[in-house]
């Protein structure tokens, strides 16, 4: 908790003509009318500016500190994917490396890892049962403090000691997983700017995949009979 500067001045003004006011009613030699009212008036004024600091006082909460995390730092991407999809890729991962937290992005997508880049894993990532349930649901799943999820073994091949997971879904095919420097490191701006890219993503991805289709999936939906 902390207290701006401007606060401080403020409660210690307050706190100093309260004092004033106690002692000098404690040294006067006889209580008049007039000094009781001049008390009054001023035991008011310096509540006053008491309230005015406690109201000005905001609660700003200190940036949990980065966990040392075992990896090197490298760029793994499949290298079947079209010039568009790559570069797109690239631009993307790199703005929510340097944007972010984000210490890893990592793009699975139908089946596959796409995309890997930031601090890199020891194995291939296998989406489990947190995935899943955010394909379903259509809504990223923000795994604030890794340590304390049950299912974080499903986040092994990231790096070692990860604190911290976002995984947003792509569609019903994909997931986009972030792990974060810190514990509670994403904030509500970086679930809104990696939203909207994933959307962007999942559109250039579909068409992608529906440019690869082969022609046999493509007249398979023909109606039977014809030709």
């Amino acid at each position: 908790m902390a207290m701006p500067a401007a606060a401080r001045v403020v409660l210690v003004c307050g706190l100093t003509g309260l004092g004033l006011v106690v002692l000098n009613q404690m040294t006067a030699p006889s209580l008049d009318p007039s000094l009781e009212r001049a008390s009054v008036l001023g035991s008011i004024l310096s509540v006053l500016l008491l309230l005015v600091a406690l109201l000005w006082q905001r609660v700003e909460p200190v940036a949990p500190e980065r966990v040392p995390l075992q990896g090197r730092e490298g760029l793994h991407l499949a290298p079947d994917l079209d010039a568009p999809l790559a570069e797109e890729l690239g631009w993307g991962s790199t703005m929510l490396l340097t944007a972010t937290p984000a210490a890893v992005v990592l793009l699975h997508w139908r089946g596959r890892v796409l995309l890997e880049r930031g601090l890199l894993g020891s194995g291939a990532f296998q989406p489990g049962t947190i995935c899943r349930r955010c394909t379903a649901t259509g809504k990223a799943i923000s795994l604030v403090d890794l340590k304390l999820y049950p299912g974080r073994e499903e986040f092994a091949a990231l790096p070692t000691g990860l604190p911290a997971v976002l995984v947003q879904p792509l569609g019903q095919e994909g997931v986009l997983v972030l792990g974060g420097w810190s514990p509670r490191c994403f904030s509500r701006s970086d679930l809104i700017w990696v939203d909207g890219w994933a959307r962007r993503l999942t559109g250039e991805l579909a068409r992608v995949s529906a440019e690869e289709a082969p022609a046999g999936e493509v007249s398979s939906t023909a109606a039977p009979g014809t030709g």
